[in-house]
């Protein structure tokens, strides 16, 4: 592997954990959301194969993406890290958090901006310059295989006398779309 490959296969949006460099020195932990390179852009010369992530508001992502310029994208099949990194604030002294699968040291720059609901949002390019499988069995959270499984979960309730219809169909319209 050279310091420029992703360490796991990335197709469509994967989940990842990022730490990025605060102004305190700490490293924050927060959940990343991976979009993988389009395939059919990418033949047709449409697009190039960069790796690229959301930033969704001024939260410290990014801040620490627009000031340092990178951080550690890291998976791992730890729940608890994941919903920590999502829905907590946590600062570490290192940037690899313990028990992590793979991780991949990247800088980024930014690609394009806009505003949705009021909220301004960021892409980002992400460039791997440096990565390290810690185990040979790399996992990934991929959007659309739990799409899959609550979309199941969902048809399996219509009908379902105890359970509102409508709001079961929301449900499958919504997942539809990862």
């Amino acid at each position: 592997m050279t310091v420029t490959e992703w360490p796991v296969e990335l197709r469509g949006i994967t989940e990842s954990i990022v730490t990025t460099e605060g102004p305190n020195g700490l490293w924050n932990v927060a959940a990343l959301g991976l979009h993988a390179p389009d395939a059919d852009d990418a033949e047709h010369g449409e697009s190039d194969s960069s790796v690229r992530a959301r930033t969704w508001g001024r939260t410290r992502t990014w801040r620490n993406f627009r000031e340092r310029g990178g951080g550690y994208v890291q998976f791992t099949r730890d729940p608890v890290d994941f919903v920590e990194a999502a829905l907590a604030v946590r600062e570490e002294a290192d940037p690899i958090l313990n028990g992590v699968d793979a991780w991949v040291r990247v800088d980024v720059s930014r690609v394009e901006e806009g505003e949705s609901g009021g909220t301004q949002w960021i892409d980002w390019r992400l460039e791997p310059r440096e990565s390290s499988v810690e185990r040979q069995v790399v996992p990934t959270t991929n959007r659309g295989h739990a799409a899959v499984v609550e979309s199941t979960v969902a048809a399996s309730r219509l009908g379902v006398e105890s359970y509102d219809t409508e709001r079961l169909r929301e449900r499958l319209e919504y997942f539809e779309d990862a």
